[in-house]
């Protein structure tokens, strides 16, 4: 395969770049992992990460408030 045929992916996104993305506090996304109701995210080792399709899709579900 060359890289031209490639799927190119998304890099994983920060909880700040999340919640730059959805324009809410740190904290508010915190609060929704807890609660689990916000975006779903991964642990990677000591690292919280979250998958931009995965972010876009739970923000345009009609579970959204």
């Amino acid at each position: 395969m060359s890289t031209k045929d490639a799927v190119r992916l998304e890099p994983a996104w920060t909880i700040d770049d999340v919640a730059a993305y959805l324009r809410v506090p740190v904290e508010t996304l915190r609060t929704w992992r807890k609660k689990r109701t916000g975006p779903p995210a991964r642990r990677c080792g000591k690292h919280l990460r979250y998958d931009p399709v995965a972010v876009r899709a739970w923000l345009s579900s009609s579970d959204v408030a």
